[in-house]
């Protein structure tokens, strides 16, 4: 059997799919901390559903998927489901307290409309460009 030769020379590190605020980062590691089992990380995807047509999707996880992306992020460790990276590519995911409601909330570019609750959202694939721009 012969070696093959890879050339990393044109290699480029891609962006990564999700970033986490500060507060995002601190709520996470909160909940990981108050688990009653060792987790593997916050499962984050997309679904089909509510009246705009998609929703989040967030759980804790014993081990990443196979073809999950993994973000570590000093102490959090978030997982992209794979059939949400083109919808999630670019997002800001934030931890927000308000007088009336506290949870994560997601700066999406990818989002093109969202329900009036709030609760669901109409998204579209990055495009081919933003992936090739890296």
């Amino acid at each position: 059997m012969t070696a093959i030769e890879v050339n990393t020379s044109n290699t480029r590190a891609m962006p990564a799919v999700l970033s986490l605020t500060d507060a995002a980062v601190e709520r996470i590691k909160h909940l990981m901390a108050r688990s009653e089992k060792d987790t593997g990380g916050l499962r984050i995807g997309v679904k089909n559903g509510g009246c705009a047509g998609m929703e989040y999707t967030m759980d804790f996880v014993d081990e990443p998927d196979k073809f999950d992306e993994v973000i570590e992020d000093r102490g959090a460790r978030v997982l992209i489901e794979a059939k949400a990276i083109l919808f999630l590519f670019g997002t800001t995911m934030d931890y927000e307290v308000t007088k009336l409601r506290s949870g994560f909330v997601f700066n999406n570019p990818n989002q093109t409309s969202a329900c009036g609750c709030g609760e669901s959202i109409e998204l579209t694939p990055v495009s081919a460009d933003v992936l090739q721009r890296g």
